[in-house]
């Protein structure tokens, strides 16, 4: 039984162990390979029962060519590039990795806040064209922070934000009251928060409701000069009005790990503009976060094919409890 490893970073490590010594032959990912080419992705997981993914897309067409396939095990919280119908349909389980990278996206989440609050990428490339240009930025302490989502997350920020002296404010229908309160946060509407914070941070899931979430409307609400950062998806930021706001000087600056399309097209207007720090949707990714996510990885194809069901773990086949390897 074959386990193909697409996720990055996914060629070694503890879910090798785990699944070889249990019946699985494990096979690292062909970095030669463009795994968002259909073609490519289904020539690598045919025979495989099972895959160690990253955010690669799983569309119909690609799963109707995989029919040994019976577990795409995401490494991360979100499966939005994965047909959760489809999968349903063909008996697919898709999995992910709630809980074990929510430190390393805050960390990450942070740091492209000060990168972006001190002034990076731009004092960066000053330097290296000799050019020792001096500009003021204004200070984080004492700064306001709006998130958007406060799971796991979301919780994980706020705790950093308010360790470098920020206000925190918050939306999220379902956050629990007395944990905010806690945890020193205000919980407000999105039509409050807006106006009111110096950076604004989003932590929500990819849906129908939350696509473009940042879009013409809400980044002409956002206070002037403020900072957008999105270590969620890249659904939620309509890029066009991203870059017009950018452009005029609407916001001071942004910091993104996640793009509408990925990999970052080489044309894409962001890679033009100034104030702007990008990375290629690694937030989740540290040594531990790495570990823990690869370990429950292939924890979760083993306990599958033993007949388990960690329900926590699995996004679809909500009516198939009976599901059998």
């Amino acid at each position: 039984m074959k386990v193909r490893c697409t996720a990055l970073s996914s060629d070694e490590g503890p879910h090798f162990d785990i699944l070889n010594a249990n019946g699985f032959t494990v096979l690292p990912g062909n970095r030669q390979r463009n795994y968002w080419n259909a073609s490519e992705l289904i020539e690598e997981l045919t025979d495989c029962v099972a895959v160690v993914a990253g955010s690669e897309p799983y569309t119909r067409k690609v799963l109707a060519a995989l029919p040994k396939l019976r577990v795409i095990a995401r490494t991360g919280v979100g499966f939005d590039a994965i047909d959760l119908a489809a999968c349903d349909e063909q008996a697919i389980v898709v999995a992910t990795t709630p809980g074990v990278n929510h430190h390393a996206v805050a960390e990450h989440t942070i740091a492209l806040l000060m990168g972006v609050a001190r002034g990076f990428p731009d004092r960066d490339r000053f330097v290296r064209e000799g050019n020792w240009v001096r500009f003021n930025t204004p200070r984080v302490m004492g700064s306001t922070l709006g998130l958007f989502g406060l799971g796991r997350i979301g919780r994980a920020v706020a705790e950093r934000a308010r360790g470098l002296g920020m206000q925190v404010l918050a939306h999220d229908p379902y956050a629990d009251e007395n944990h905010a309160r806690e945890l020193g946060i205000t919980l407000l509407s999105v039509e409050e928060i807006l106006p009111q914070a110096d950076y604004v941070s989003l932590h929500l899931p990819a849906t129908a409701e939350t696509r473009h979430f940042i879009n013409e409307r809400t980044l002409r609400a956002m206070k002037p000069g403020a900072v957008l950062i999105n270590t969620a998806r890249g659904s939620l930021v309509d890029e066009s009005a991203l870059c017009d706001a950018l452009r005029s000087g609407h916001l001071r600056g942004a910091g993104l790990d996640v793009f509408e399309v990925e990999p970052l097209p080489l044309d894409s207007p962001l890679l033009k503009l100034d104030r702007v720090l990008l990375c290629g949707h690694l937030a989740g990714l540290d040594e531990q976060s790495q570990h823990d996510t690869l370990v429950m990885s292939a924890e979760t194809i083993l306990e599958l094919k033993n007949g388990g069901w960690p329900a926590e773990r699995i996004q679809n086949l909500k009516q198939s409890p009976t599901w059998t390897w």
